[in-house]
């Protein structure tokens, strides 16, 4: 006689979605980013793409994977369940390469050519000391932004961008060992270029010598077997540069301590160490949409009948996503799934 099981029905986990982080200050989603490519990018560039990945940590995706066949559209897709407001998408043309920095899902979409650019990696090579703790990127930069308080429209637009682009802060709730990194921004209005820099913030403490200041951080004991008195450690300890020097204009007062060596009873130095990526850049247009639509702002004039006045490069680039979305469309047809 047959013998009946009673099947017991698979235990399934319930998944519970994650609320959108929302901005203590101004009430509105935590800005995130997608940082990805469109077309074939050299190595260097390709570098450029982690290193402004990095730059936008926590909120993008570091490991972000790119497929030939994605299109616009599929990063759109996916942007939406998962709170992105914002993309940075590096492209290459013939003549120079081009940064796009978009707002999702309607735009609007800034256009900067790529003048110079120097990798994070190289950065670090020209320093006699980079510096580079593991904490650096657990939060967002700082954004400062000067010389584009002209008044003309398109500085305005770029303005709010980048603006937007970072969470905002509370100067009177925020923490202070939160404020790691500064990307400065600094509009030139007679070459009308951006030099784009990425710094990371440290304090240090003023009227402290650097080898009492080193013993503190490090928990070592210092080796005084070449001295007479413990005197001439303290005595003999001085600045390691001239860069070091106390500055009035570049020293604060802390409102609570931070670490062991900065006190809120005394005052500290504050000091910028780029780390990169160092950018170049050019604004050439503005649209309203994403990627697409009425041109608000072009730096070679015509706004209007600028539709037709596309350059070769632009014309290229369209093409190549043409023939990418024609792909991934016979592809999806024929069923042929790339690993």
């Amino acid at each position: 006689m047959a013998r009946f099981r009673n099947k017991r029905k698979p235990f399934v986990r319930q998944i519970t979605r994650k609320q959108p982080s929302v901005d203590h200050v101004t009430g509105d989603k935590i800005p995130k980013s997608f940082v990805f490519s469109r077309g074939k990018l050299p190595g260097p560039l390709r570098q450029l793409q982690m290193d402004l990945r990095k730059l936008m940590l926590p909120f993008t995706a570091l490991k972000l994977k790119e497929k030939r066949r994605n299109n616009l559209k599929d990063f759109l897709n996916v942007s939406g369940p998962m709170g992105v407001t914002h993309f940075l998408i590096l492209s290459k043309t013939d003549s120079a390469p081009y940064l796009r920095v978009a707002r999702t899902p309607q735009g609007p979409t800034l256009t900067f050519k790529i003048n110079e650019y120097s990798l994070a990696a190289d950065i670090a090579q020209s320093q006699l000391r980079p510096r580079c703790p593991q904490d650096l990127f657990k939060n967002s930069p700082l954004i400062v932004l000067s010389g584009f308080g002209t008044g003309e429209q398109h500085l305005k637009l770029t303005t709010i961008m980048f603006q937007n682009i970072f969470p905002a802060i509370d100067v009177n709730t925020v923490n202070l060992s939160s404020c790691q990194r500064i990307v400065l921004l600094n509009y030139n209005k007679e070459t009308k270029l951006i030099d784009f820099r990425h710094y990371s913030i440290r304090l240090q403490p003023v009227d402290v010598s650097r080898r009492i200041r080193k013993f503190v951080q490090n928990h070592q004991v210092p080796d005084l077997s070449n001295l007479q008195d413990v005197s001439d450690f303290v005595t003999k300890a001085g600045y390691g540069s001239e860069s070091e020097v106390d500055d009035e204009a570049a020293t604060v007062s802390l409102a609570t301590d931070l670490g062991r060596v900065n006190r809120a009873s005394n005052k500290s130095a504050v000091k910028l160490q780029e780390i990169g990526p160092r950018l170049t850049l050019q604004l050439i247009k503005i649209e309203e949409g994403l990627c697409s639509g009425g041109v608000i702002f072009s730096e070679y004039g015509n706004h209007g009948s600028y539709k037709n006045q596309k350059t070769d490069d632009e014309e290229r680039e369209n093409e190549d996503d043409r023939d990418e979305e024609q792909e991934s469309e016979e592809e999806k047809d024929n069923g042929v799934e790339e690993d």
